[in-house]
């Protein structure tokens, strides 16, 4: 394979050495809120939040309050972001559907497809108050026909309040209960429980490196939806597209923090010059430069290959969390490609869009996750639970005595007991 770099970000050893330390820090976290519960839980919203309210709980009184707070365009611009992702995810559910069938005379197998029963969803804050992730997580769950949603969100770091458009969001999107936490102490809160909060059987949602690790620490106590680290971005991109739109979307993710991959693979070392050039000029008047530029400078890379057959293994070999496909064949890639969060086909999509409005859900696997799974969907949410059902004599008979043998084979004799019996009462 033909392939080079003419940017490489920095190395696996280099970043192994920050997530130990982040993992004893959240391991240290979580002891403490198992062992002393509520009153850690309050020293560390205090600590990192500088929030100790009363009640974590909103009251429905406030959320009306903090509703009445935005501008009517931004309710109907939520109200409409929801109205997609409701619609899409309602079809995938349709997609899911019980079954029976009877596989042998007198044998009837089947599953069952059933929701959990609570369910906790985290809403990051920080610089960036995530209210597009209430709509994949709290909406997502209430389609999927969680009984309980509970949503936790840390209060607004610039005015110590409440975010009031995230919440308005875990709101229209069906929250049950909505609490004003964050960080690993909401992580913890909701799968130990409080005198608020009752212990979920599952928690989803993003989160920075802290919250990803709590996820990781707390998975067989409580499930999650998948370890999402920093967010992903890869580009695919030959001469049929231009700097400008390359550079546009690999700055728009990388903005999300600075150890935020963005990659691009290109067959044209045309388009990947003057693709760094002008990542180098959108830098100057960019915003959140300061982000976006740290993350370019240590996680970007320009992967220049020969053929479509090696920026196509290459993608497959990084399995981004973004794949967006700025090809003038992009069906190739859609067709071929195995690796992958989720697809942008075509100039006239990004990732923003998946992101923040179009329907799809963006909690997306990263650090080559997507090897074996996909994102967050009503899927994650239900139990596809199986069934049996021996209605006859003969039946229970015949795989019975099946059954002995292969026990017998195994040396599971209590096992075989089962099987013997069920032959002896109703063979003939």
């Amino acid at each position: 394979m033909t392939v080079s770099y003419l940017k490489q970000g920095i190395t696996e050893t280099d970043s192994k050495a920050n997530e130990r330390k982040t993992r004893e820090i959240v391991e240290g976290i979580l002891n403490d809120v198992e062992e002393r519960g509520e009153e850690a839980i309050r020293e560390l919203s205090a600590k990192f939040d500088n929030w100790s309210p009363e009640k974590f709980r909103l009251s429905d009184q406030q959320i009306q309050d903090i509703i009445g707070e935005l501008p009517e365009q931004t309710i109907e611009d939520i109200k409409w972001a929801q109205a997609q992702v409701r619609r899409f995810a309602q079809i995938q559910k349709s997609a899911l559907r019980d079954i029976e069938i009877e596989t042998i005379p007198g044998v009837i197998l089947g599953h069952k497809n059933v929701p959990v029963n609570k369910v906790g969803c985290y809403v990051p804050g920080g610089r960036y108050p995530m209210v597009a992730s209430a709509h994949m997580s709290v909406l997502t769950a209430k389609v999927a026909g969680v009984n309980k949603v509970i949503a936790c969100t840390p209060p607004d770091p610039n005015t110590g309040v409440p975010p009031a458009a995230t919440v308005a969001a875990m709101y229209f999107g069906g929250a049950d209960e909505i609490y004003i936490l964050g960080g690993v102490q909401a992580m913890a809160a909701m799968a130990f429980g409080t005198s608020e909060i009752d212990p979920v059987d599952m928690i989803v949602g993003p989160g920075n490196q802290y919250v990803a690790e709590a996820k990781r620490q707390l998975f067989g106590k409580i499930g999650i939806d998948l370890l999402a680290g920093p967010t992903e971005v890869l580009v695919i991109a030959d001469e049929s597209c231009d700097a400008e739109m390359v550079a546009t979307d690999l700055l728009g993710q990388a903005e999300h923090g600075p150890n935020s991959p963005a990659v691009m693979i290109t067959n044209s070392k045309k388009l990947a010059e003057e693709t760094m050039v002008e990542i180098g000029r959108q830098l100057e008047t960019l915003s959140t430069a300061d982000m976006a530029g740290a993350a370019w400078q240590d996680y970007g890379e320009v992967i220049l290959c020969e053929t479509r057959e090696e920026m196509l293994a290459k993608a497959d070999e990084i399995a981004s969390e973004h794949v967006q496909i700025n090809t003038e064949d992009p069906d190739y890639f859609v067709d071929n490609m195995t690796n992958y969060g989720a697809l942008f086909i075509g100039n006239r999509t990004n990732v923003a869009f998946g992101d923040k409005a179009i329907g799809t859900n963006h909690t997306l696997p990263t650090k080559k996750a997507a090897r074996y799974t996909g994102g967050l969907w009503v899927g994650k949410f239900i139990k596809t639970c199986t069934y049996q059902r021996v209605v006859s004599d003969e039946a229970s008979a015949l795989v019975g005595e099946y059954c002995s043998r292969l026990c017998e084979v195994e040396g599971f004799m209590g096992h075989k007991a089962q099987a013997d019996l069920r032959v002896e009462r109703y063979g003939k």
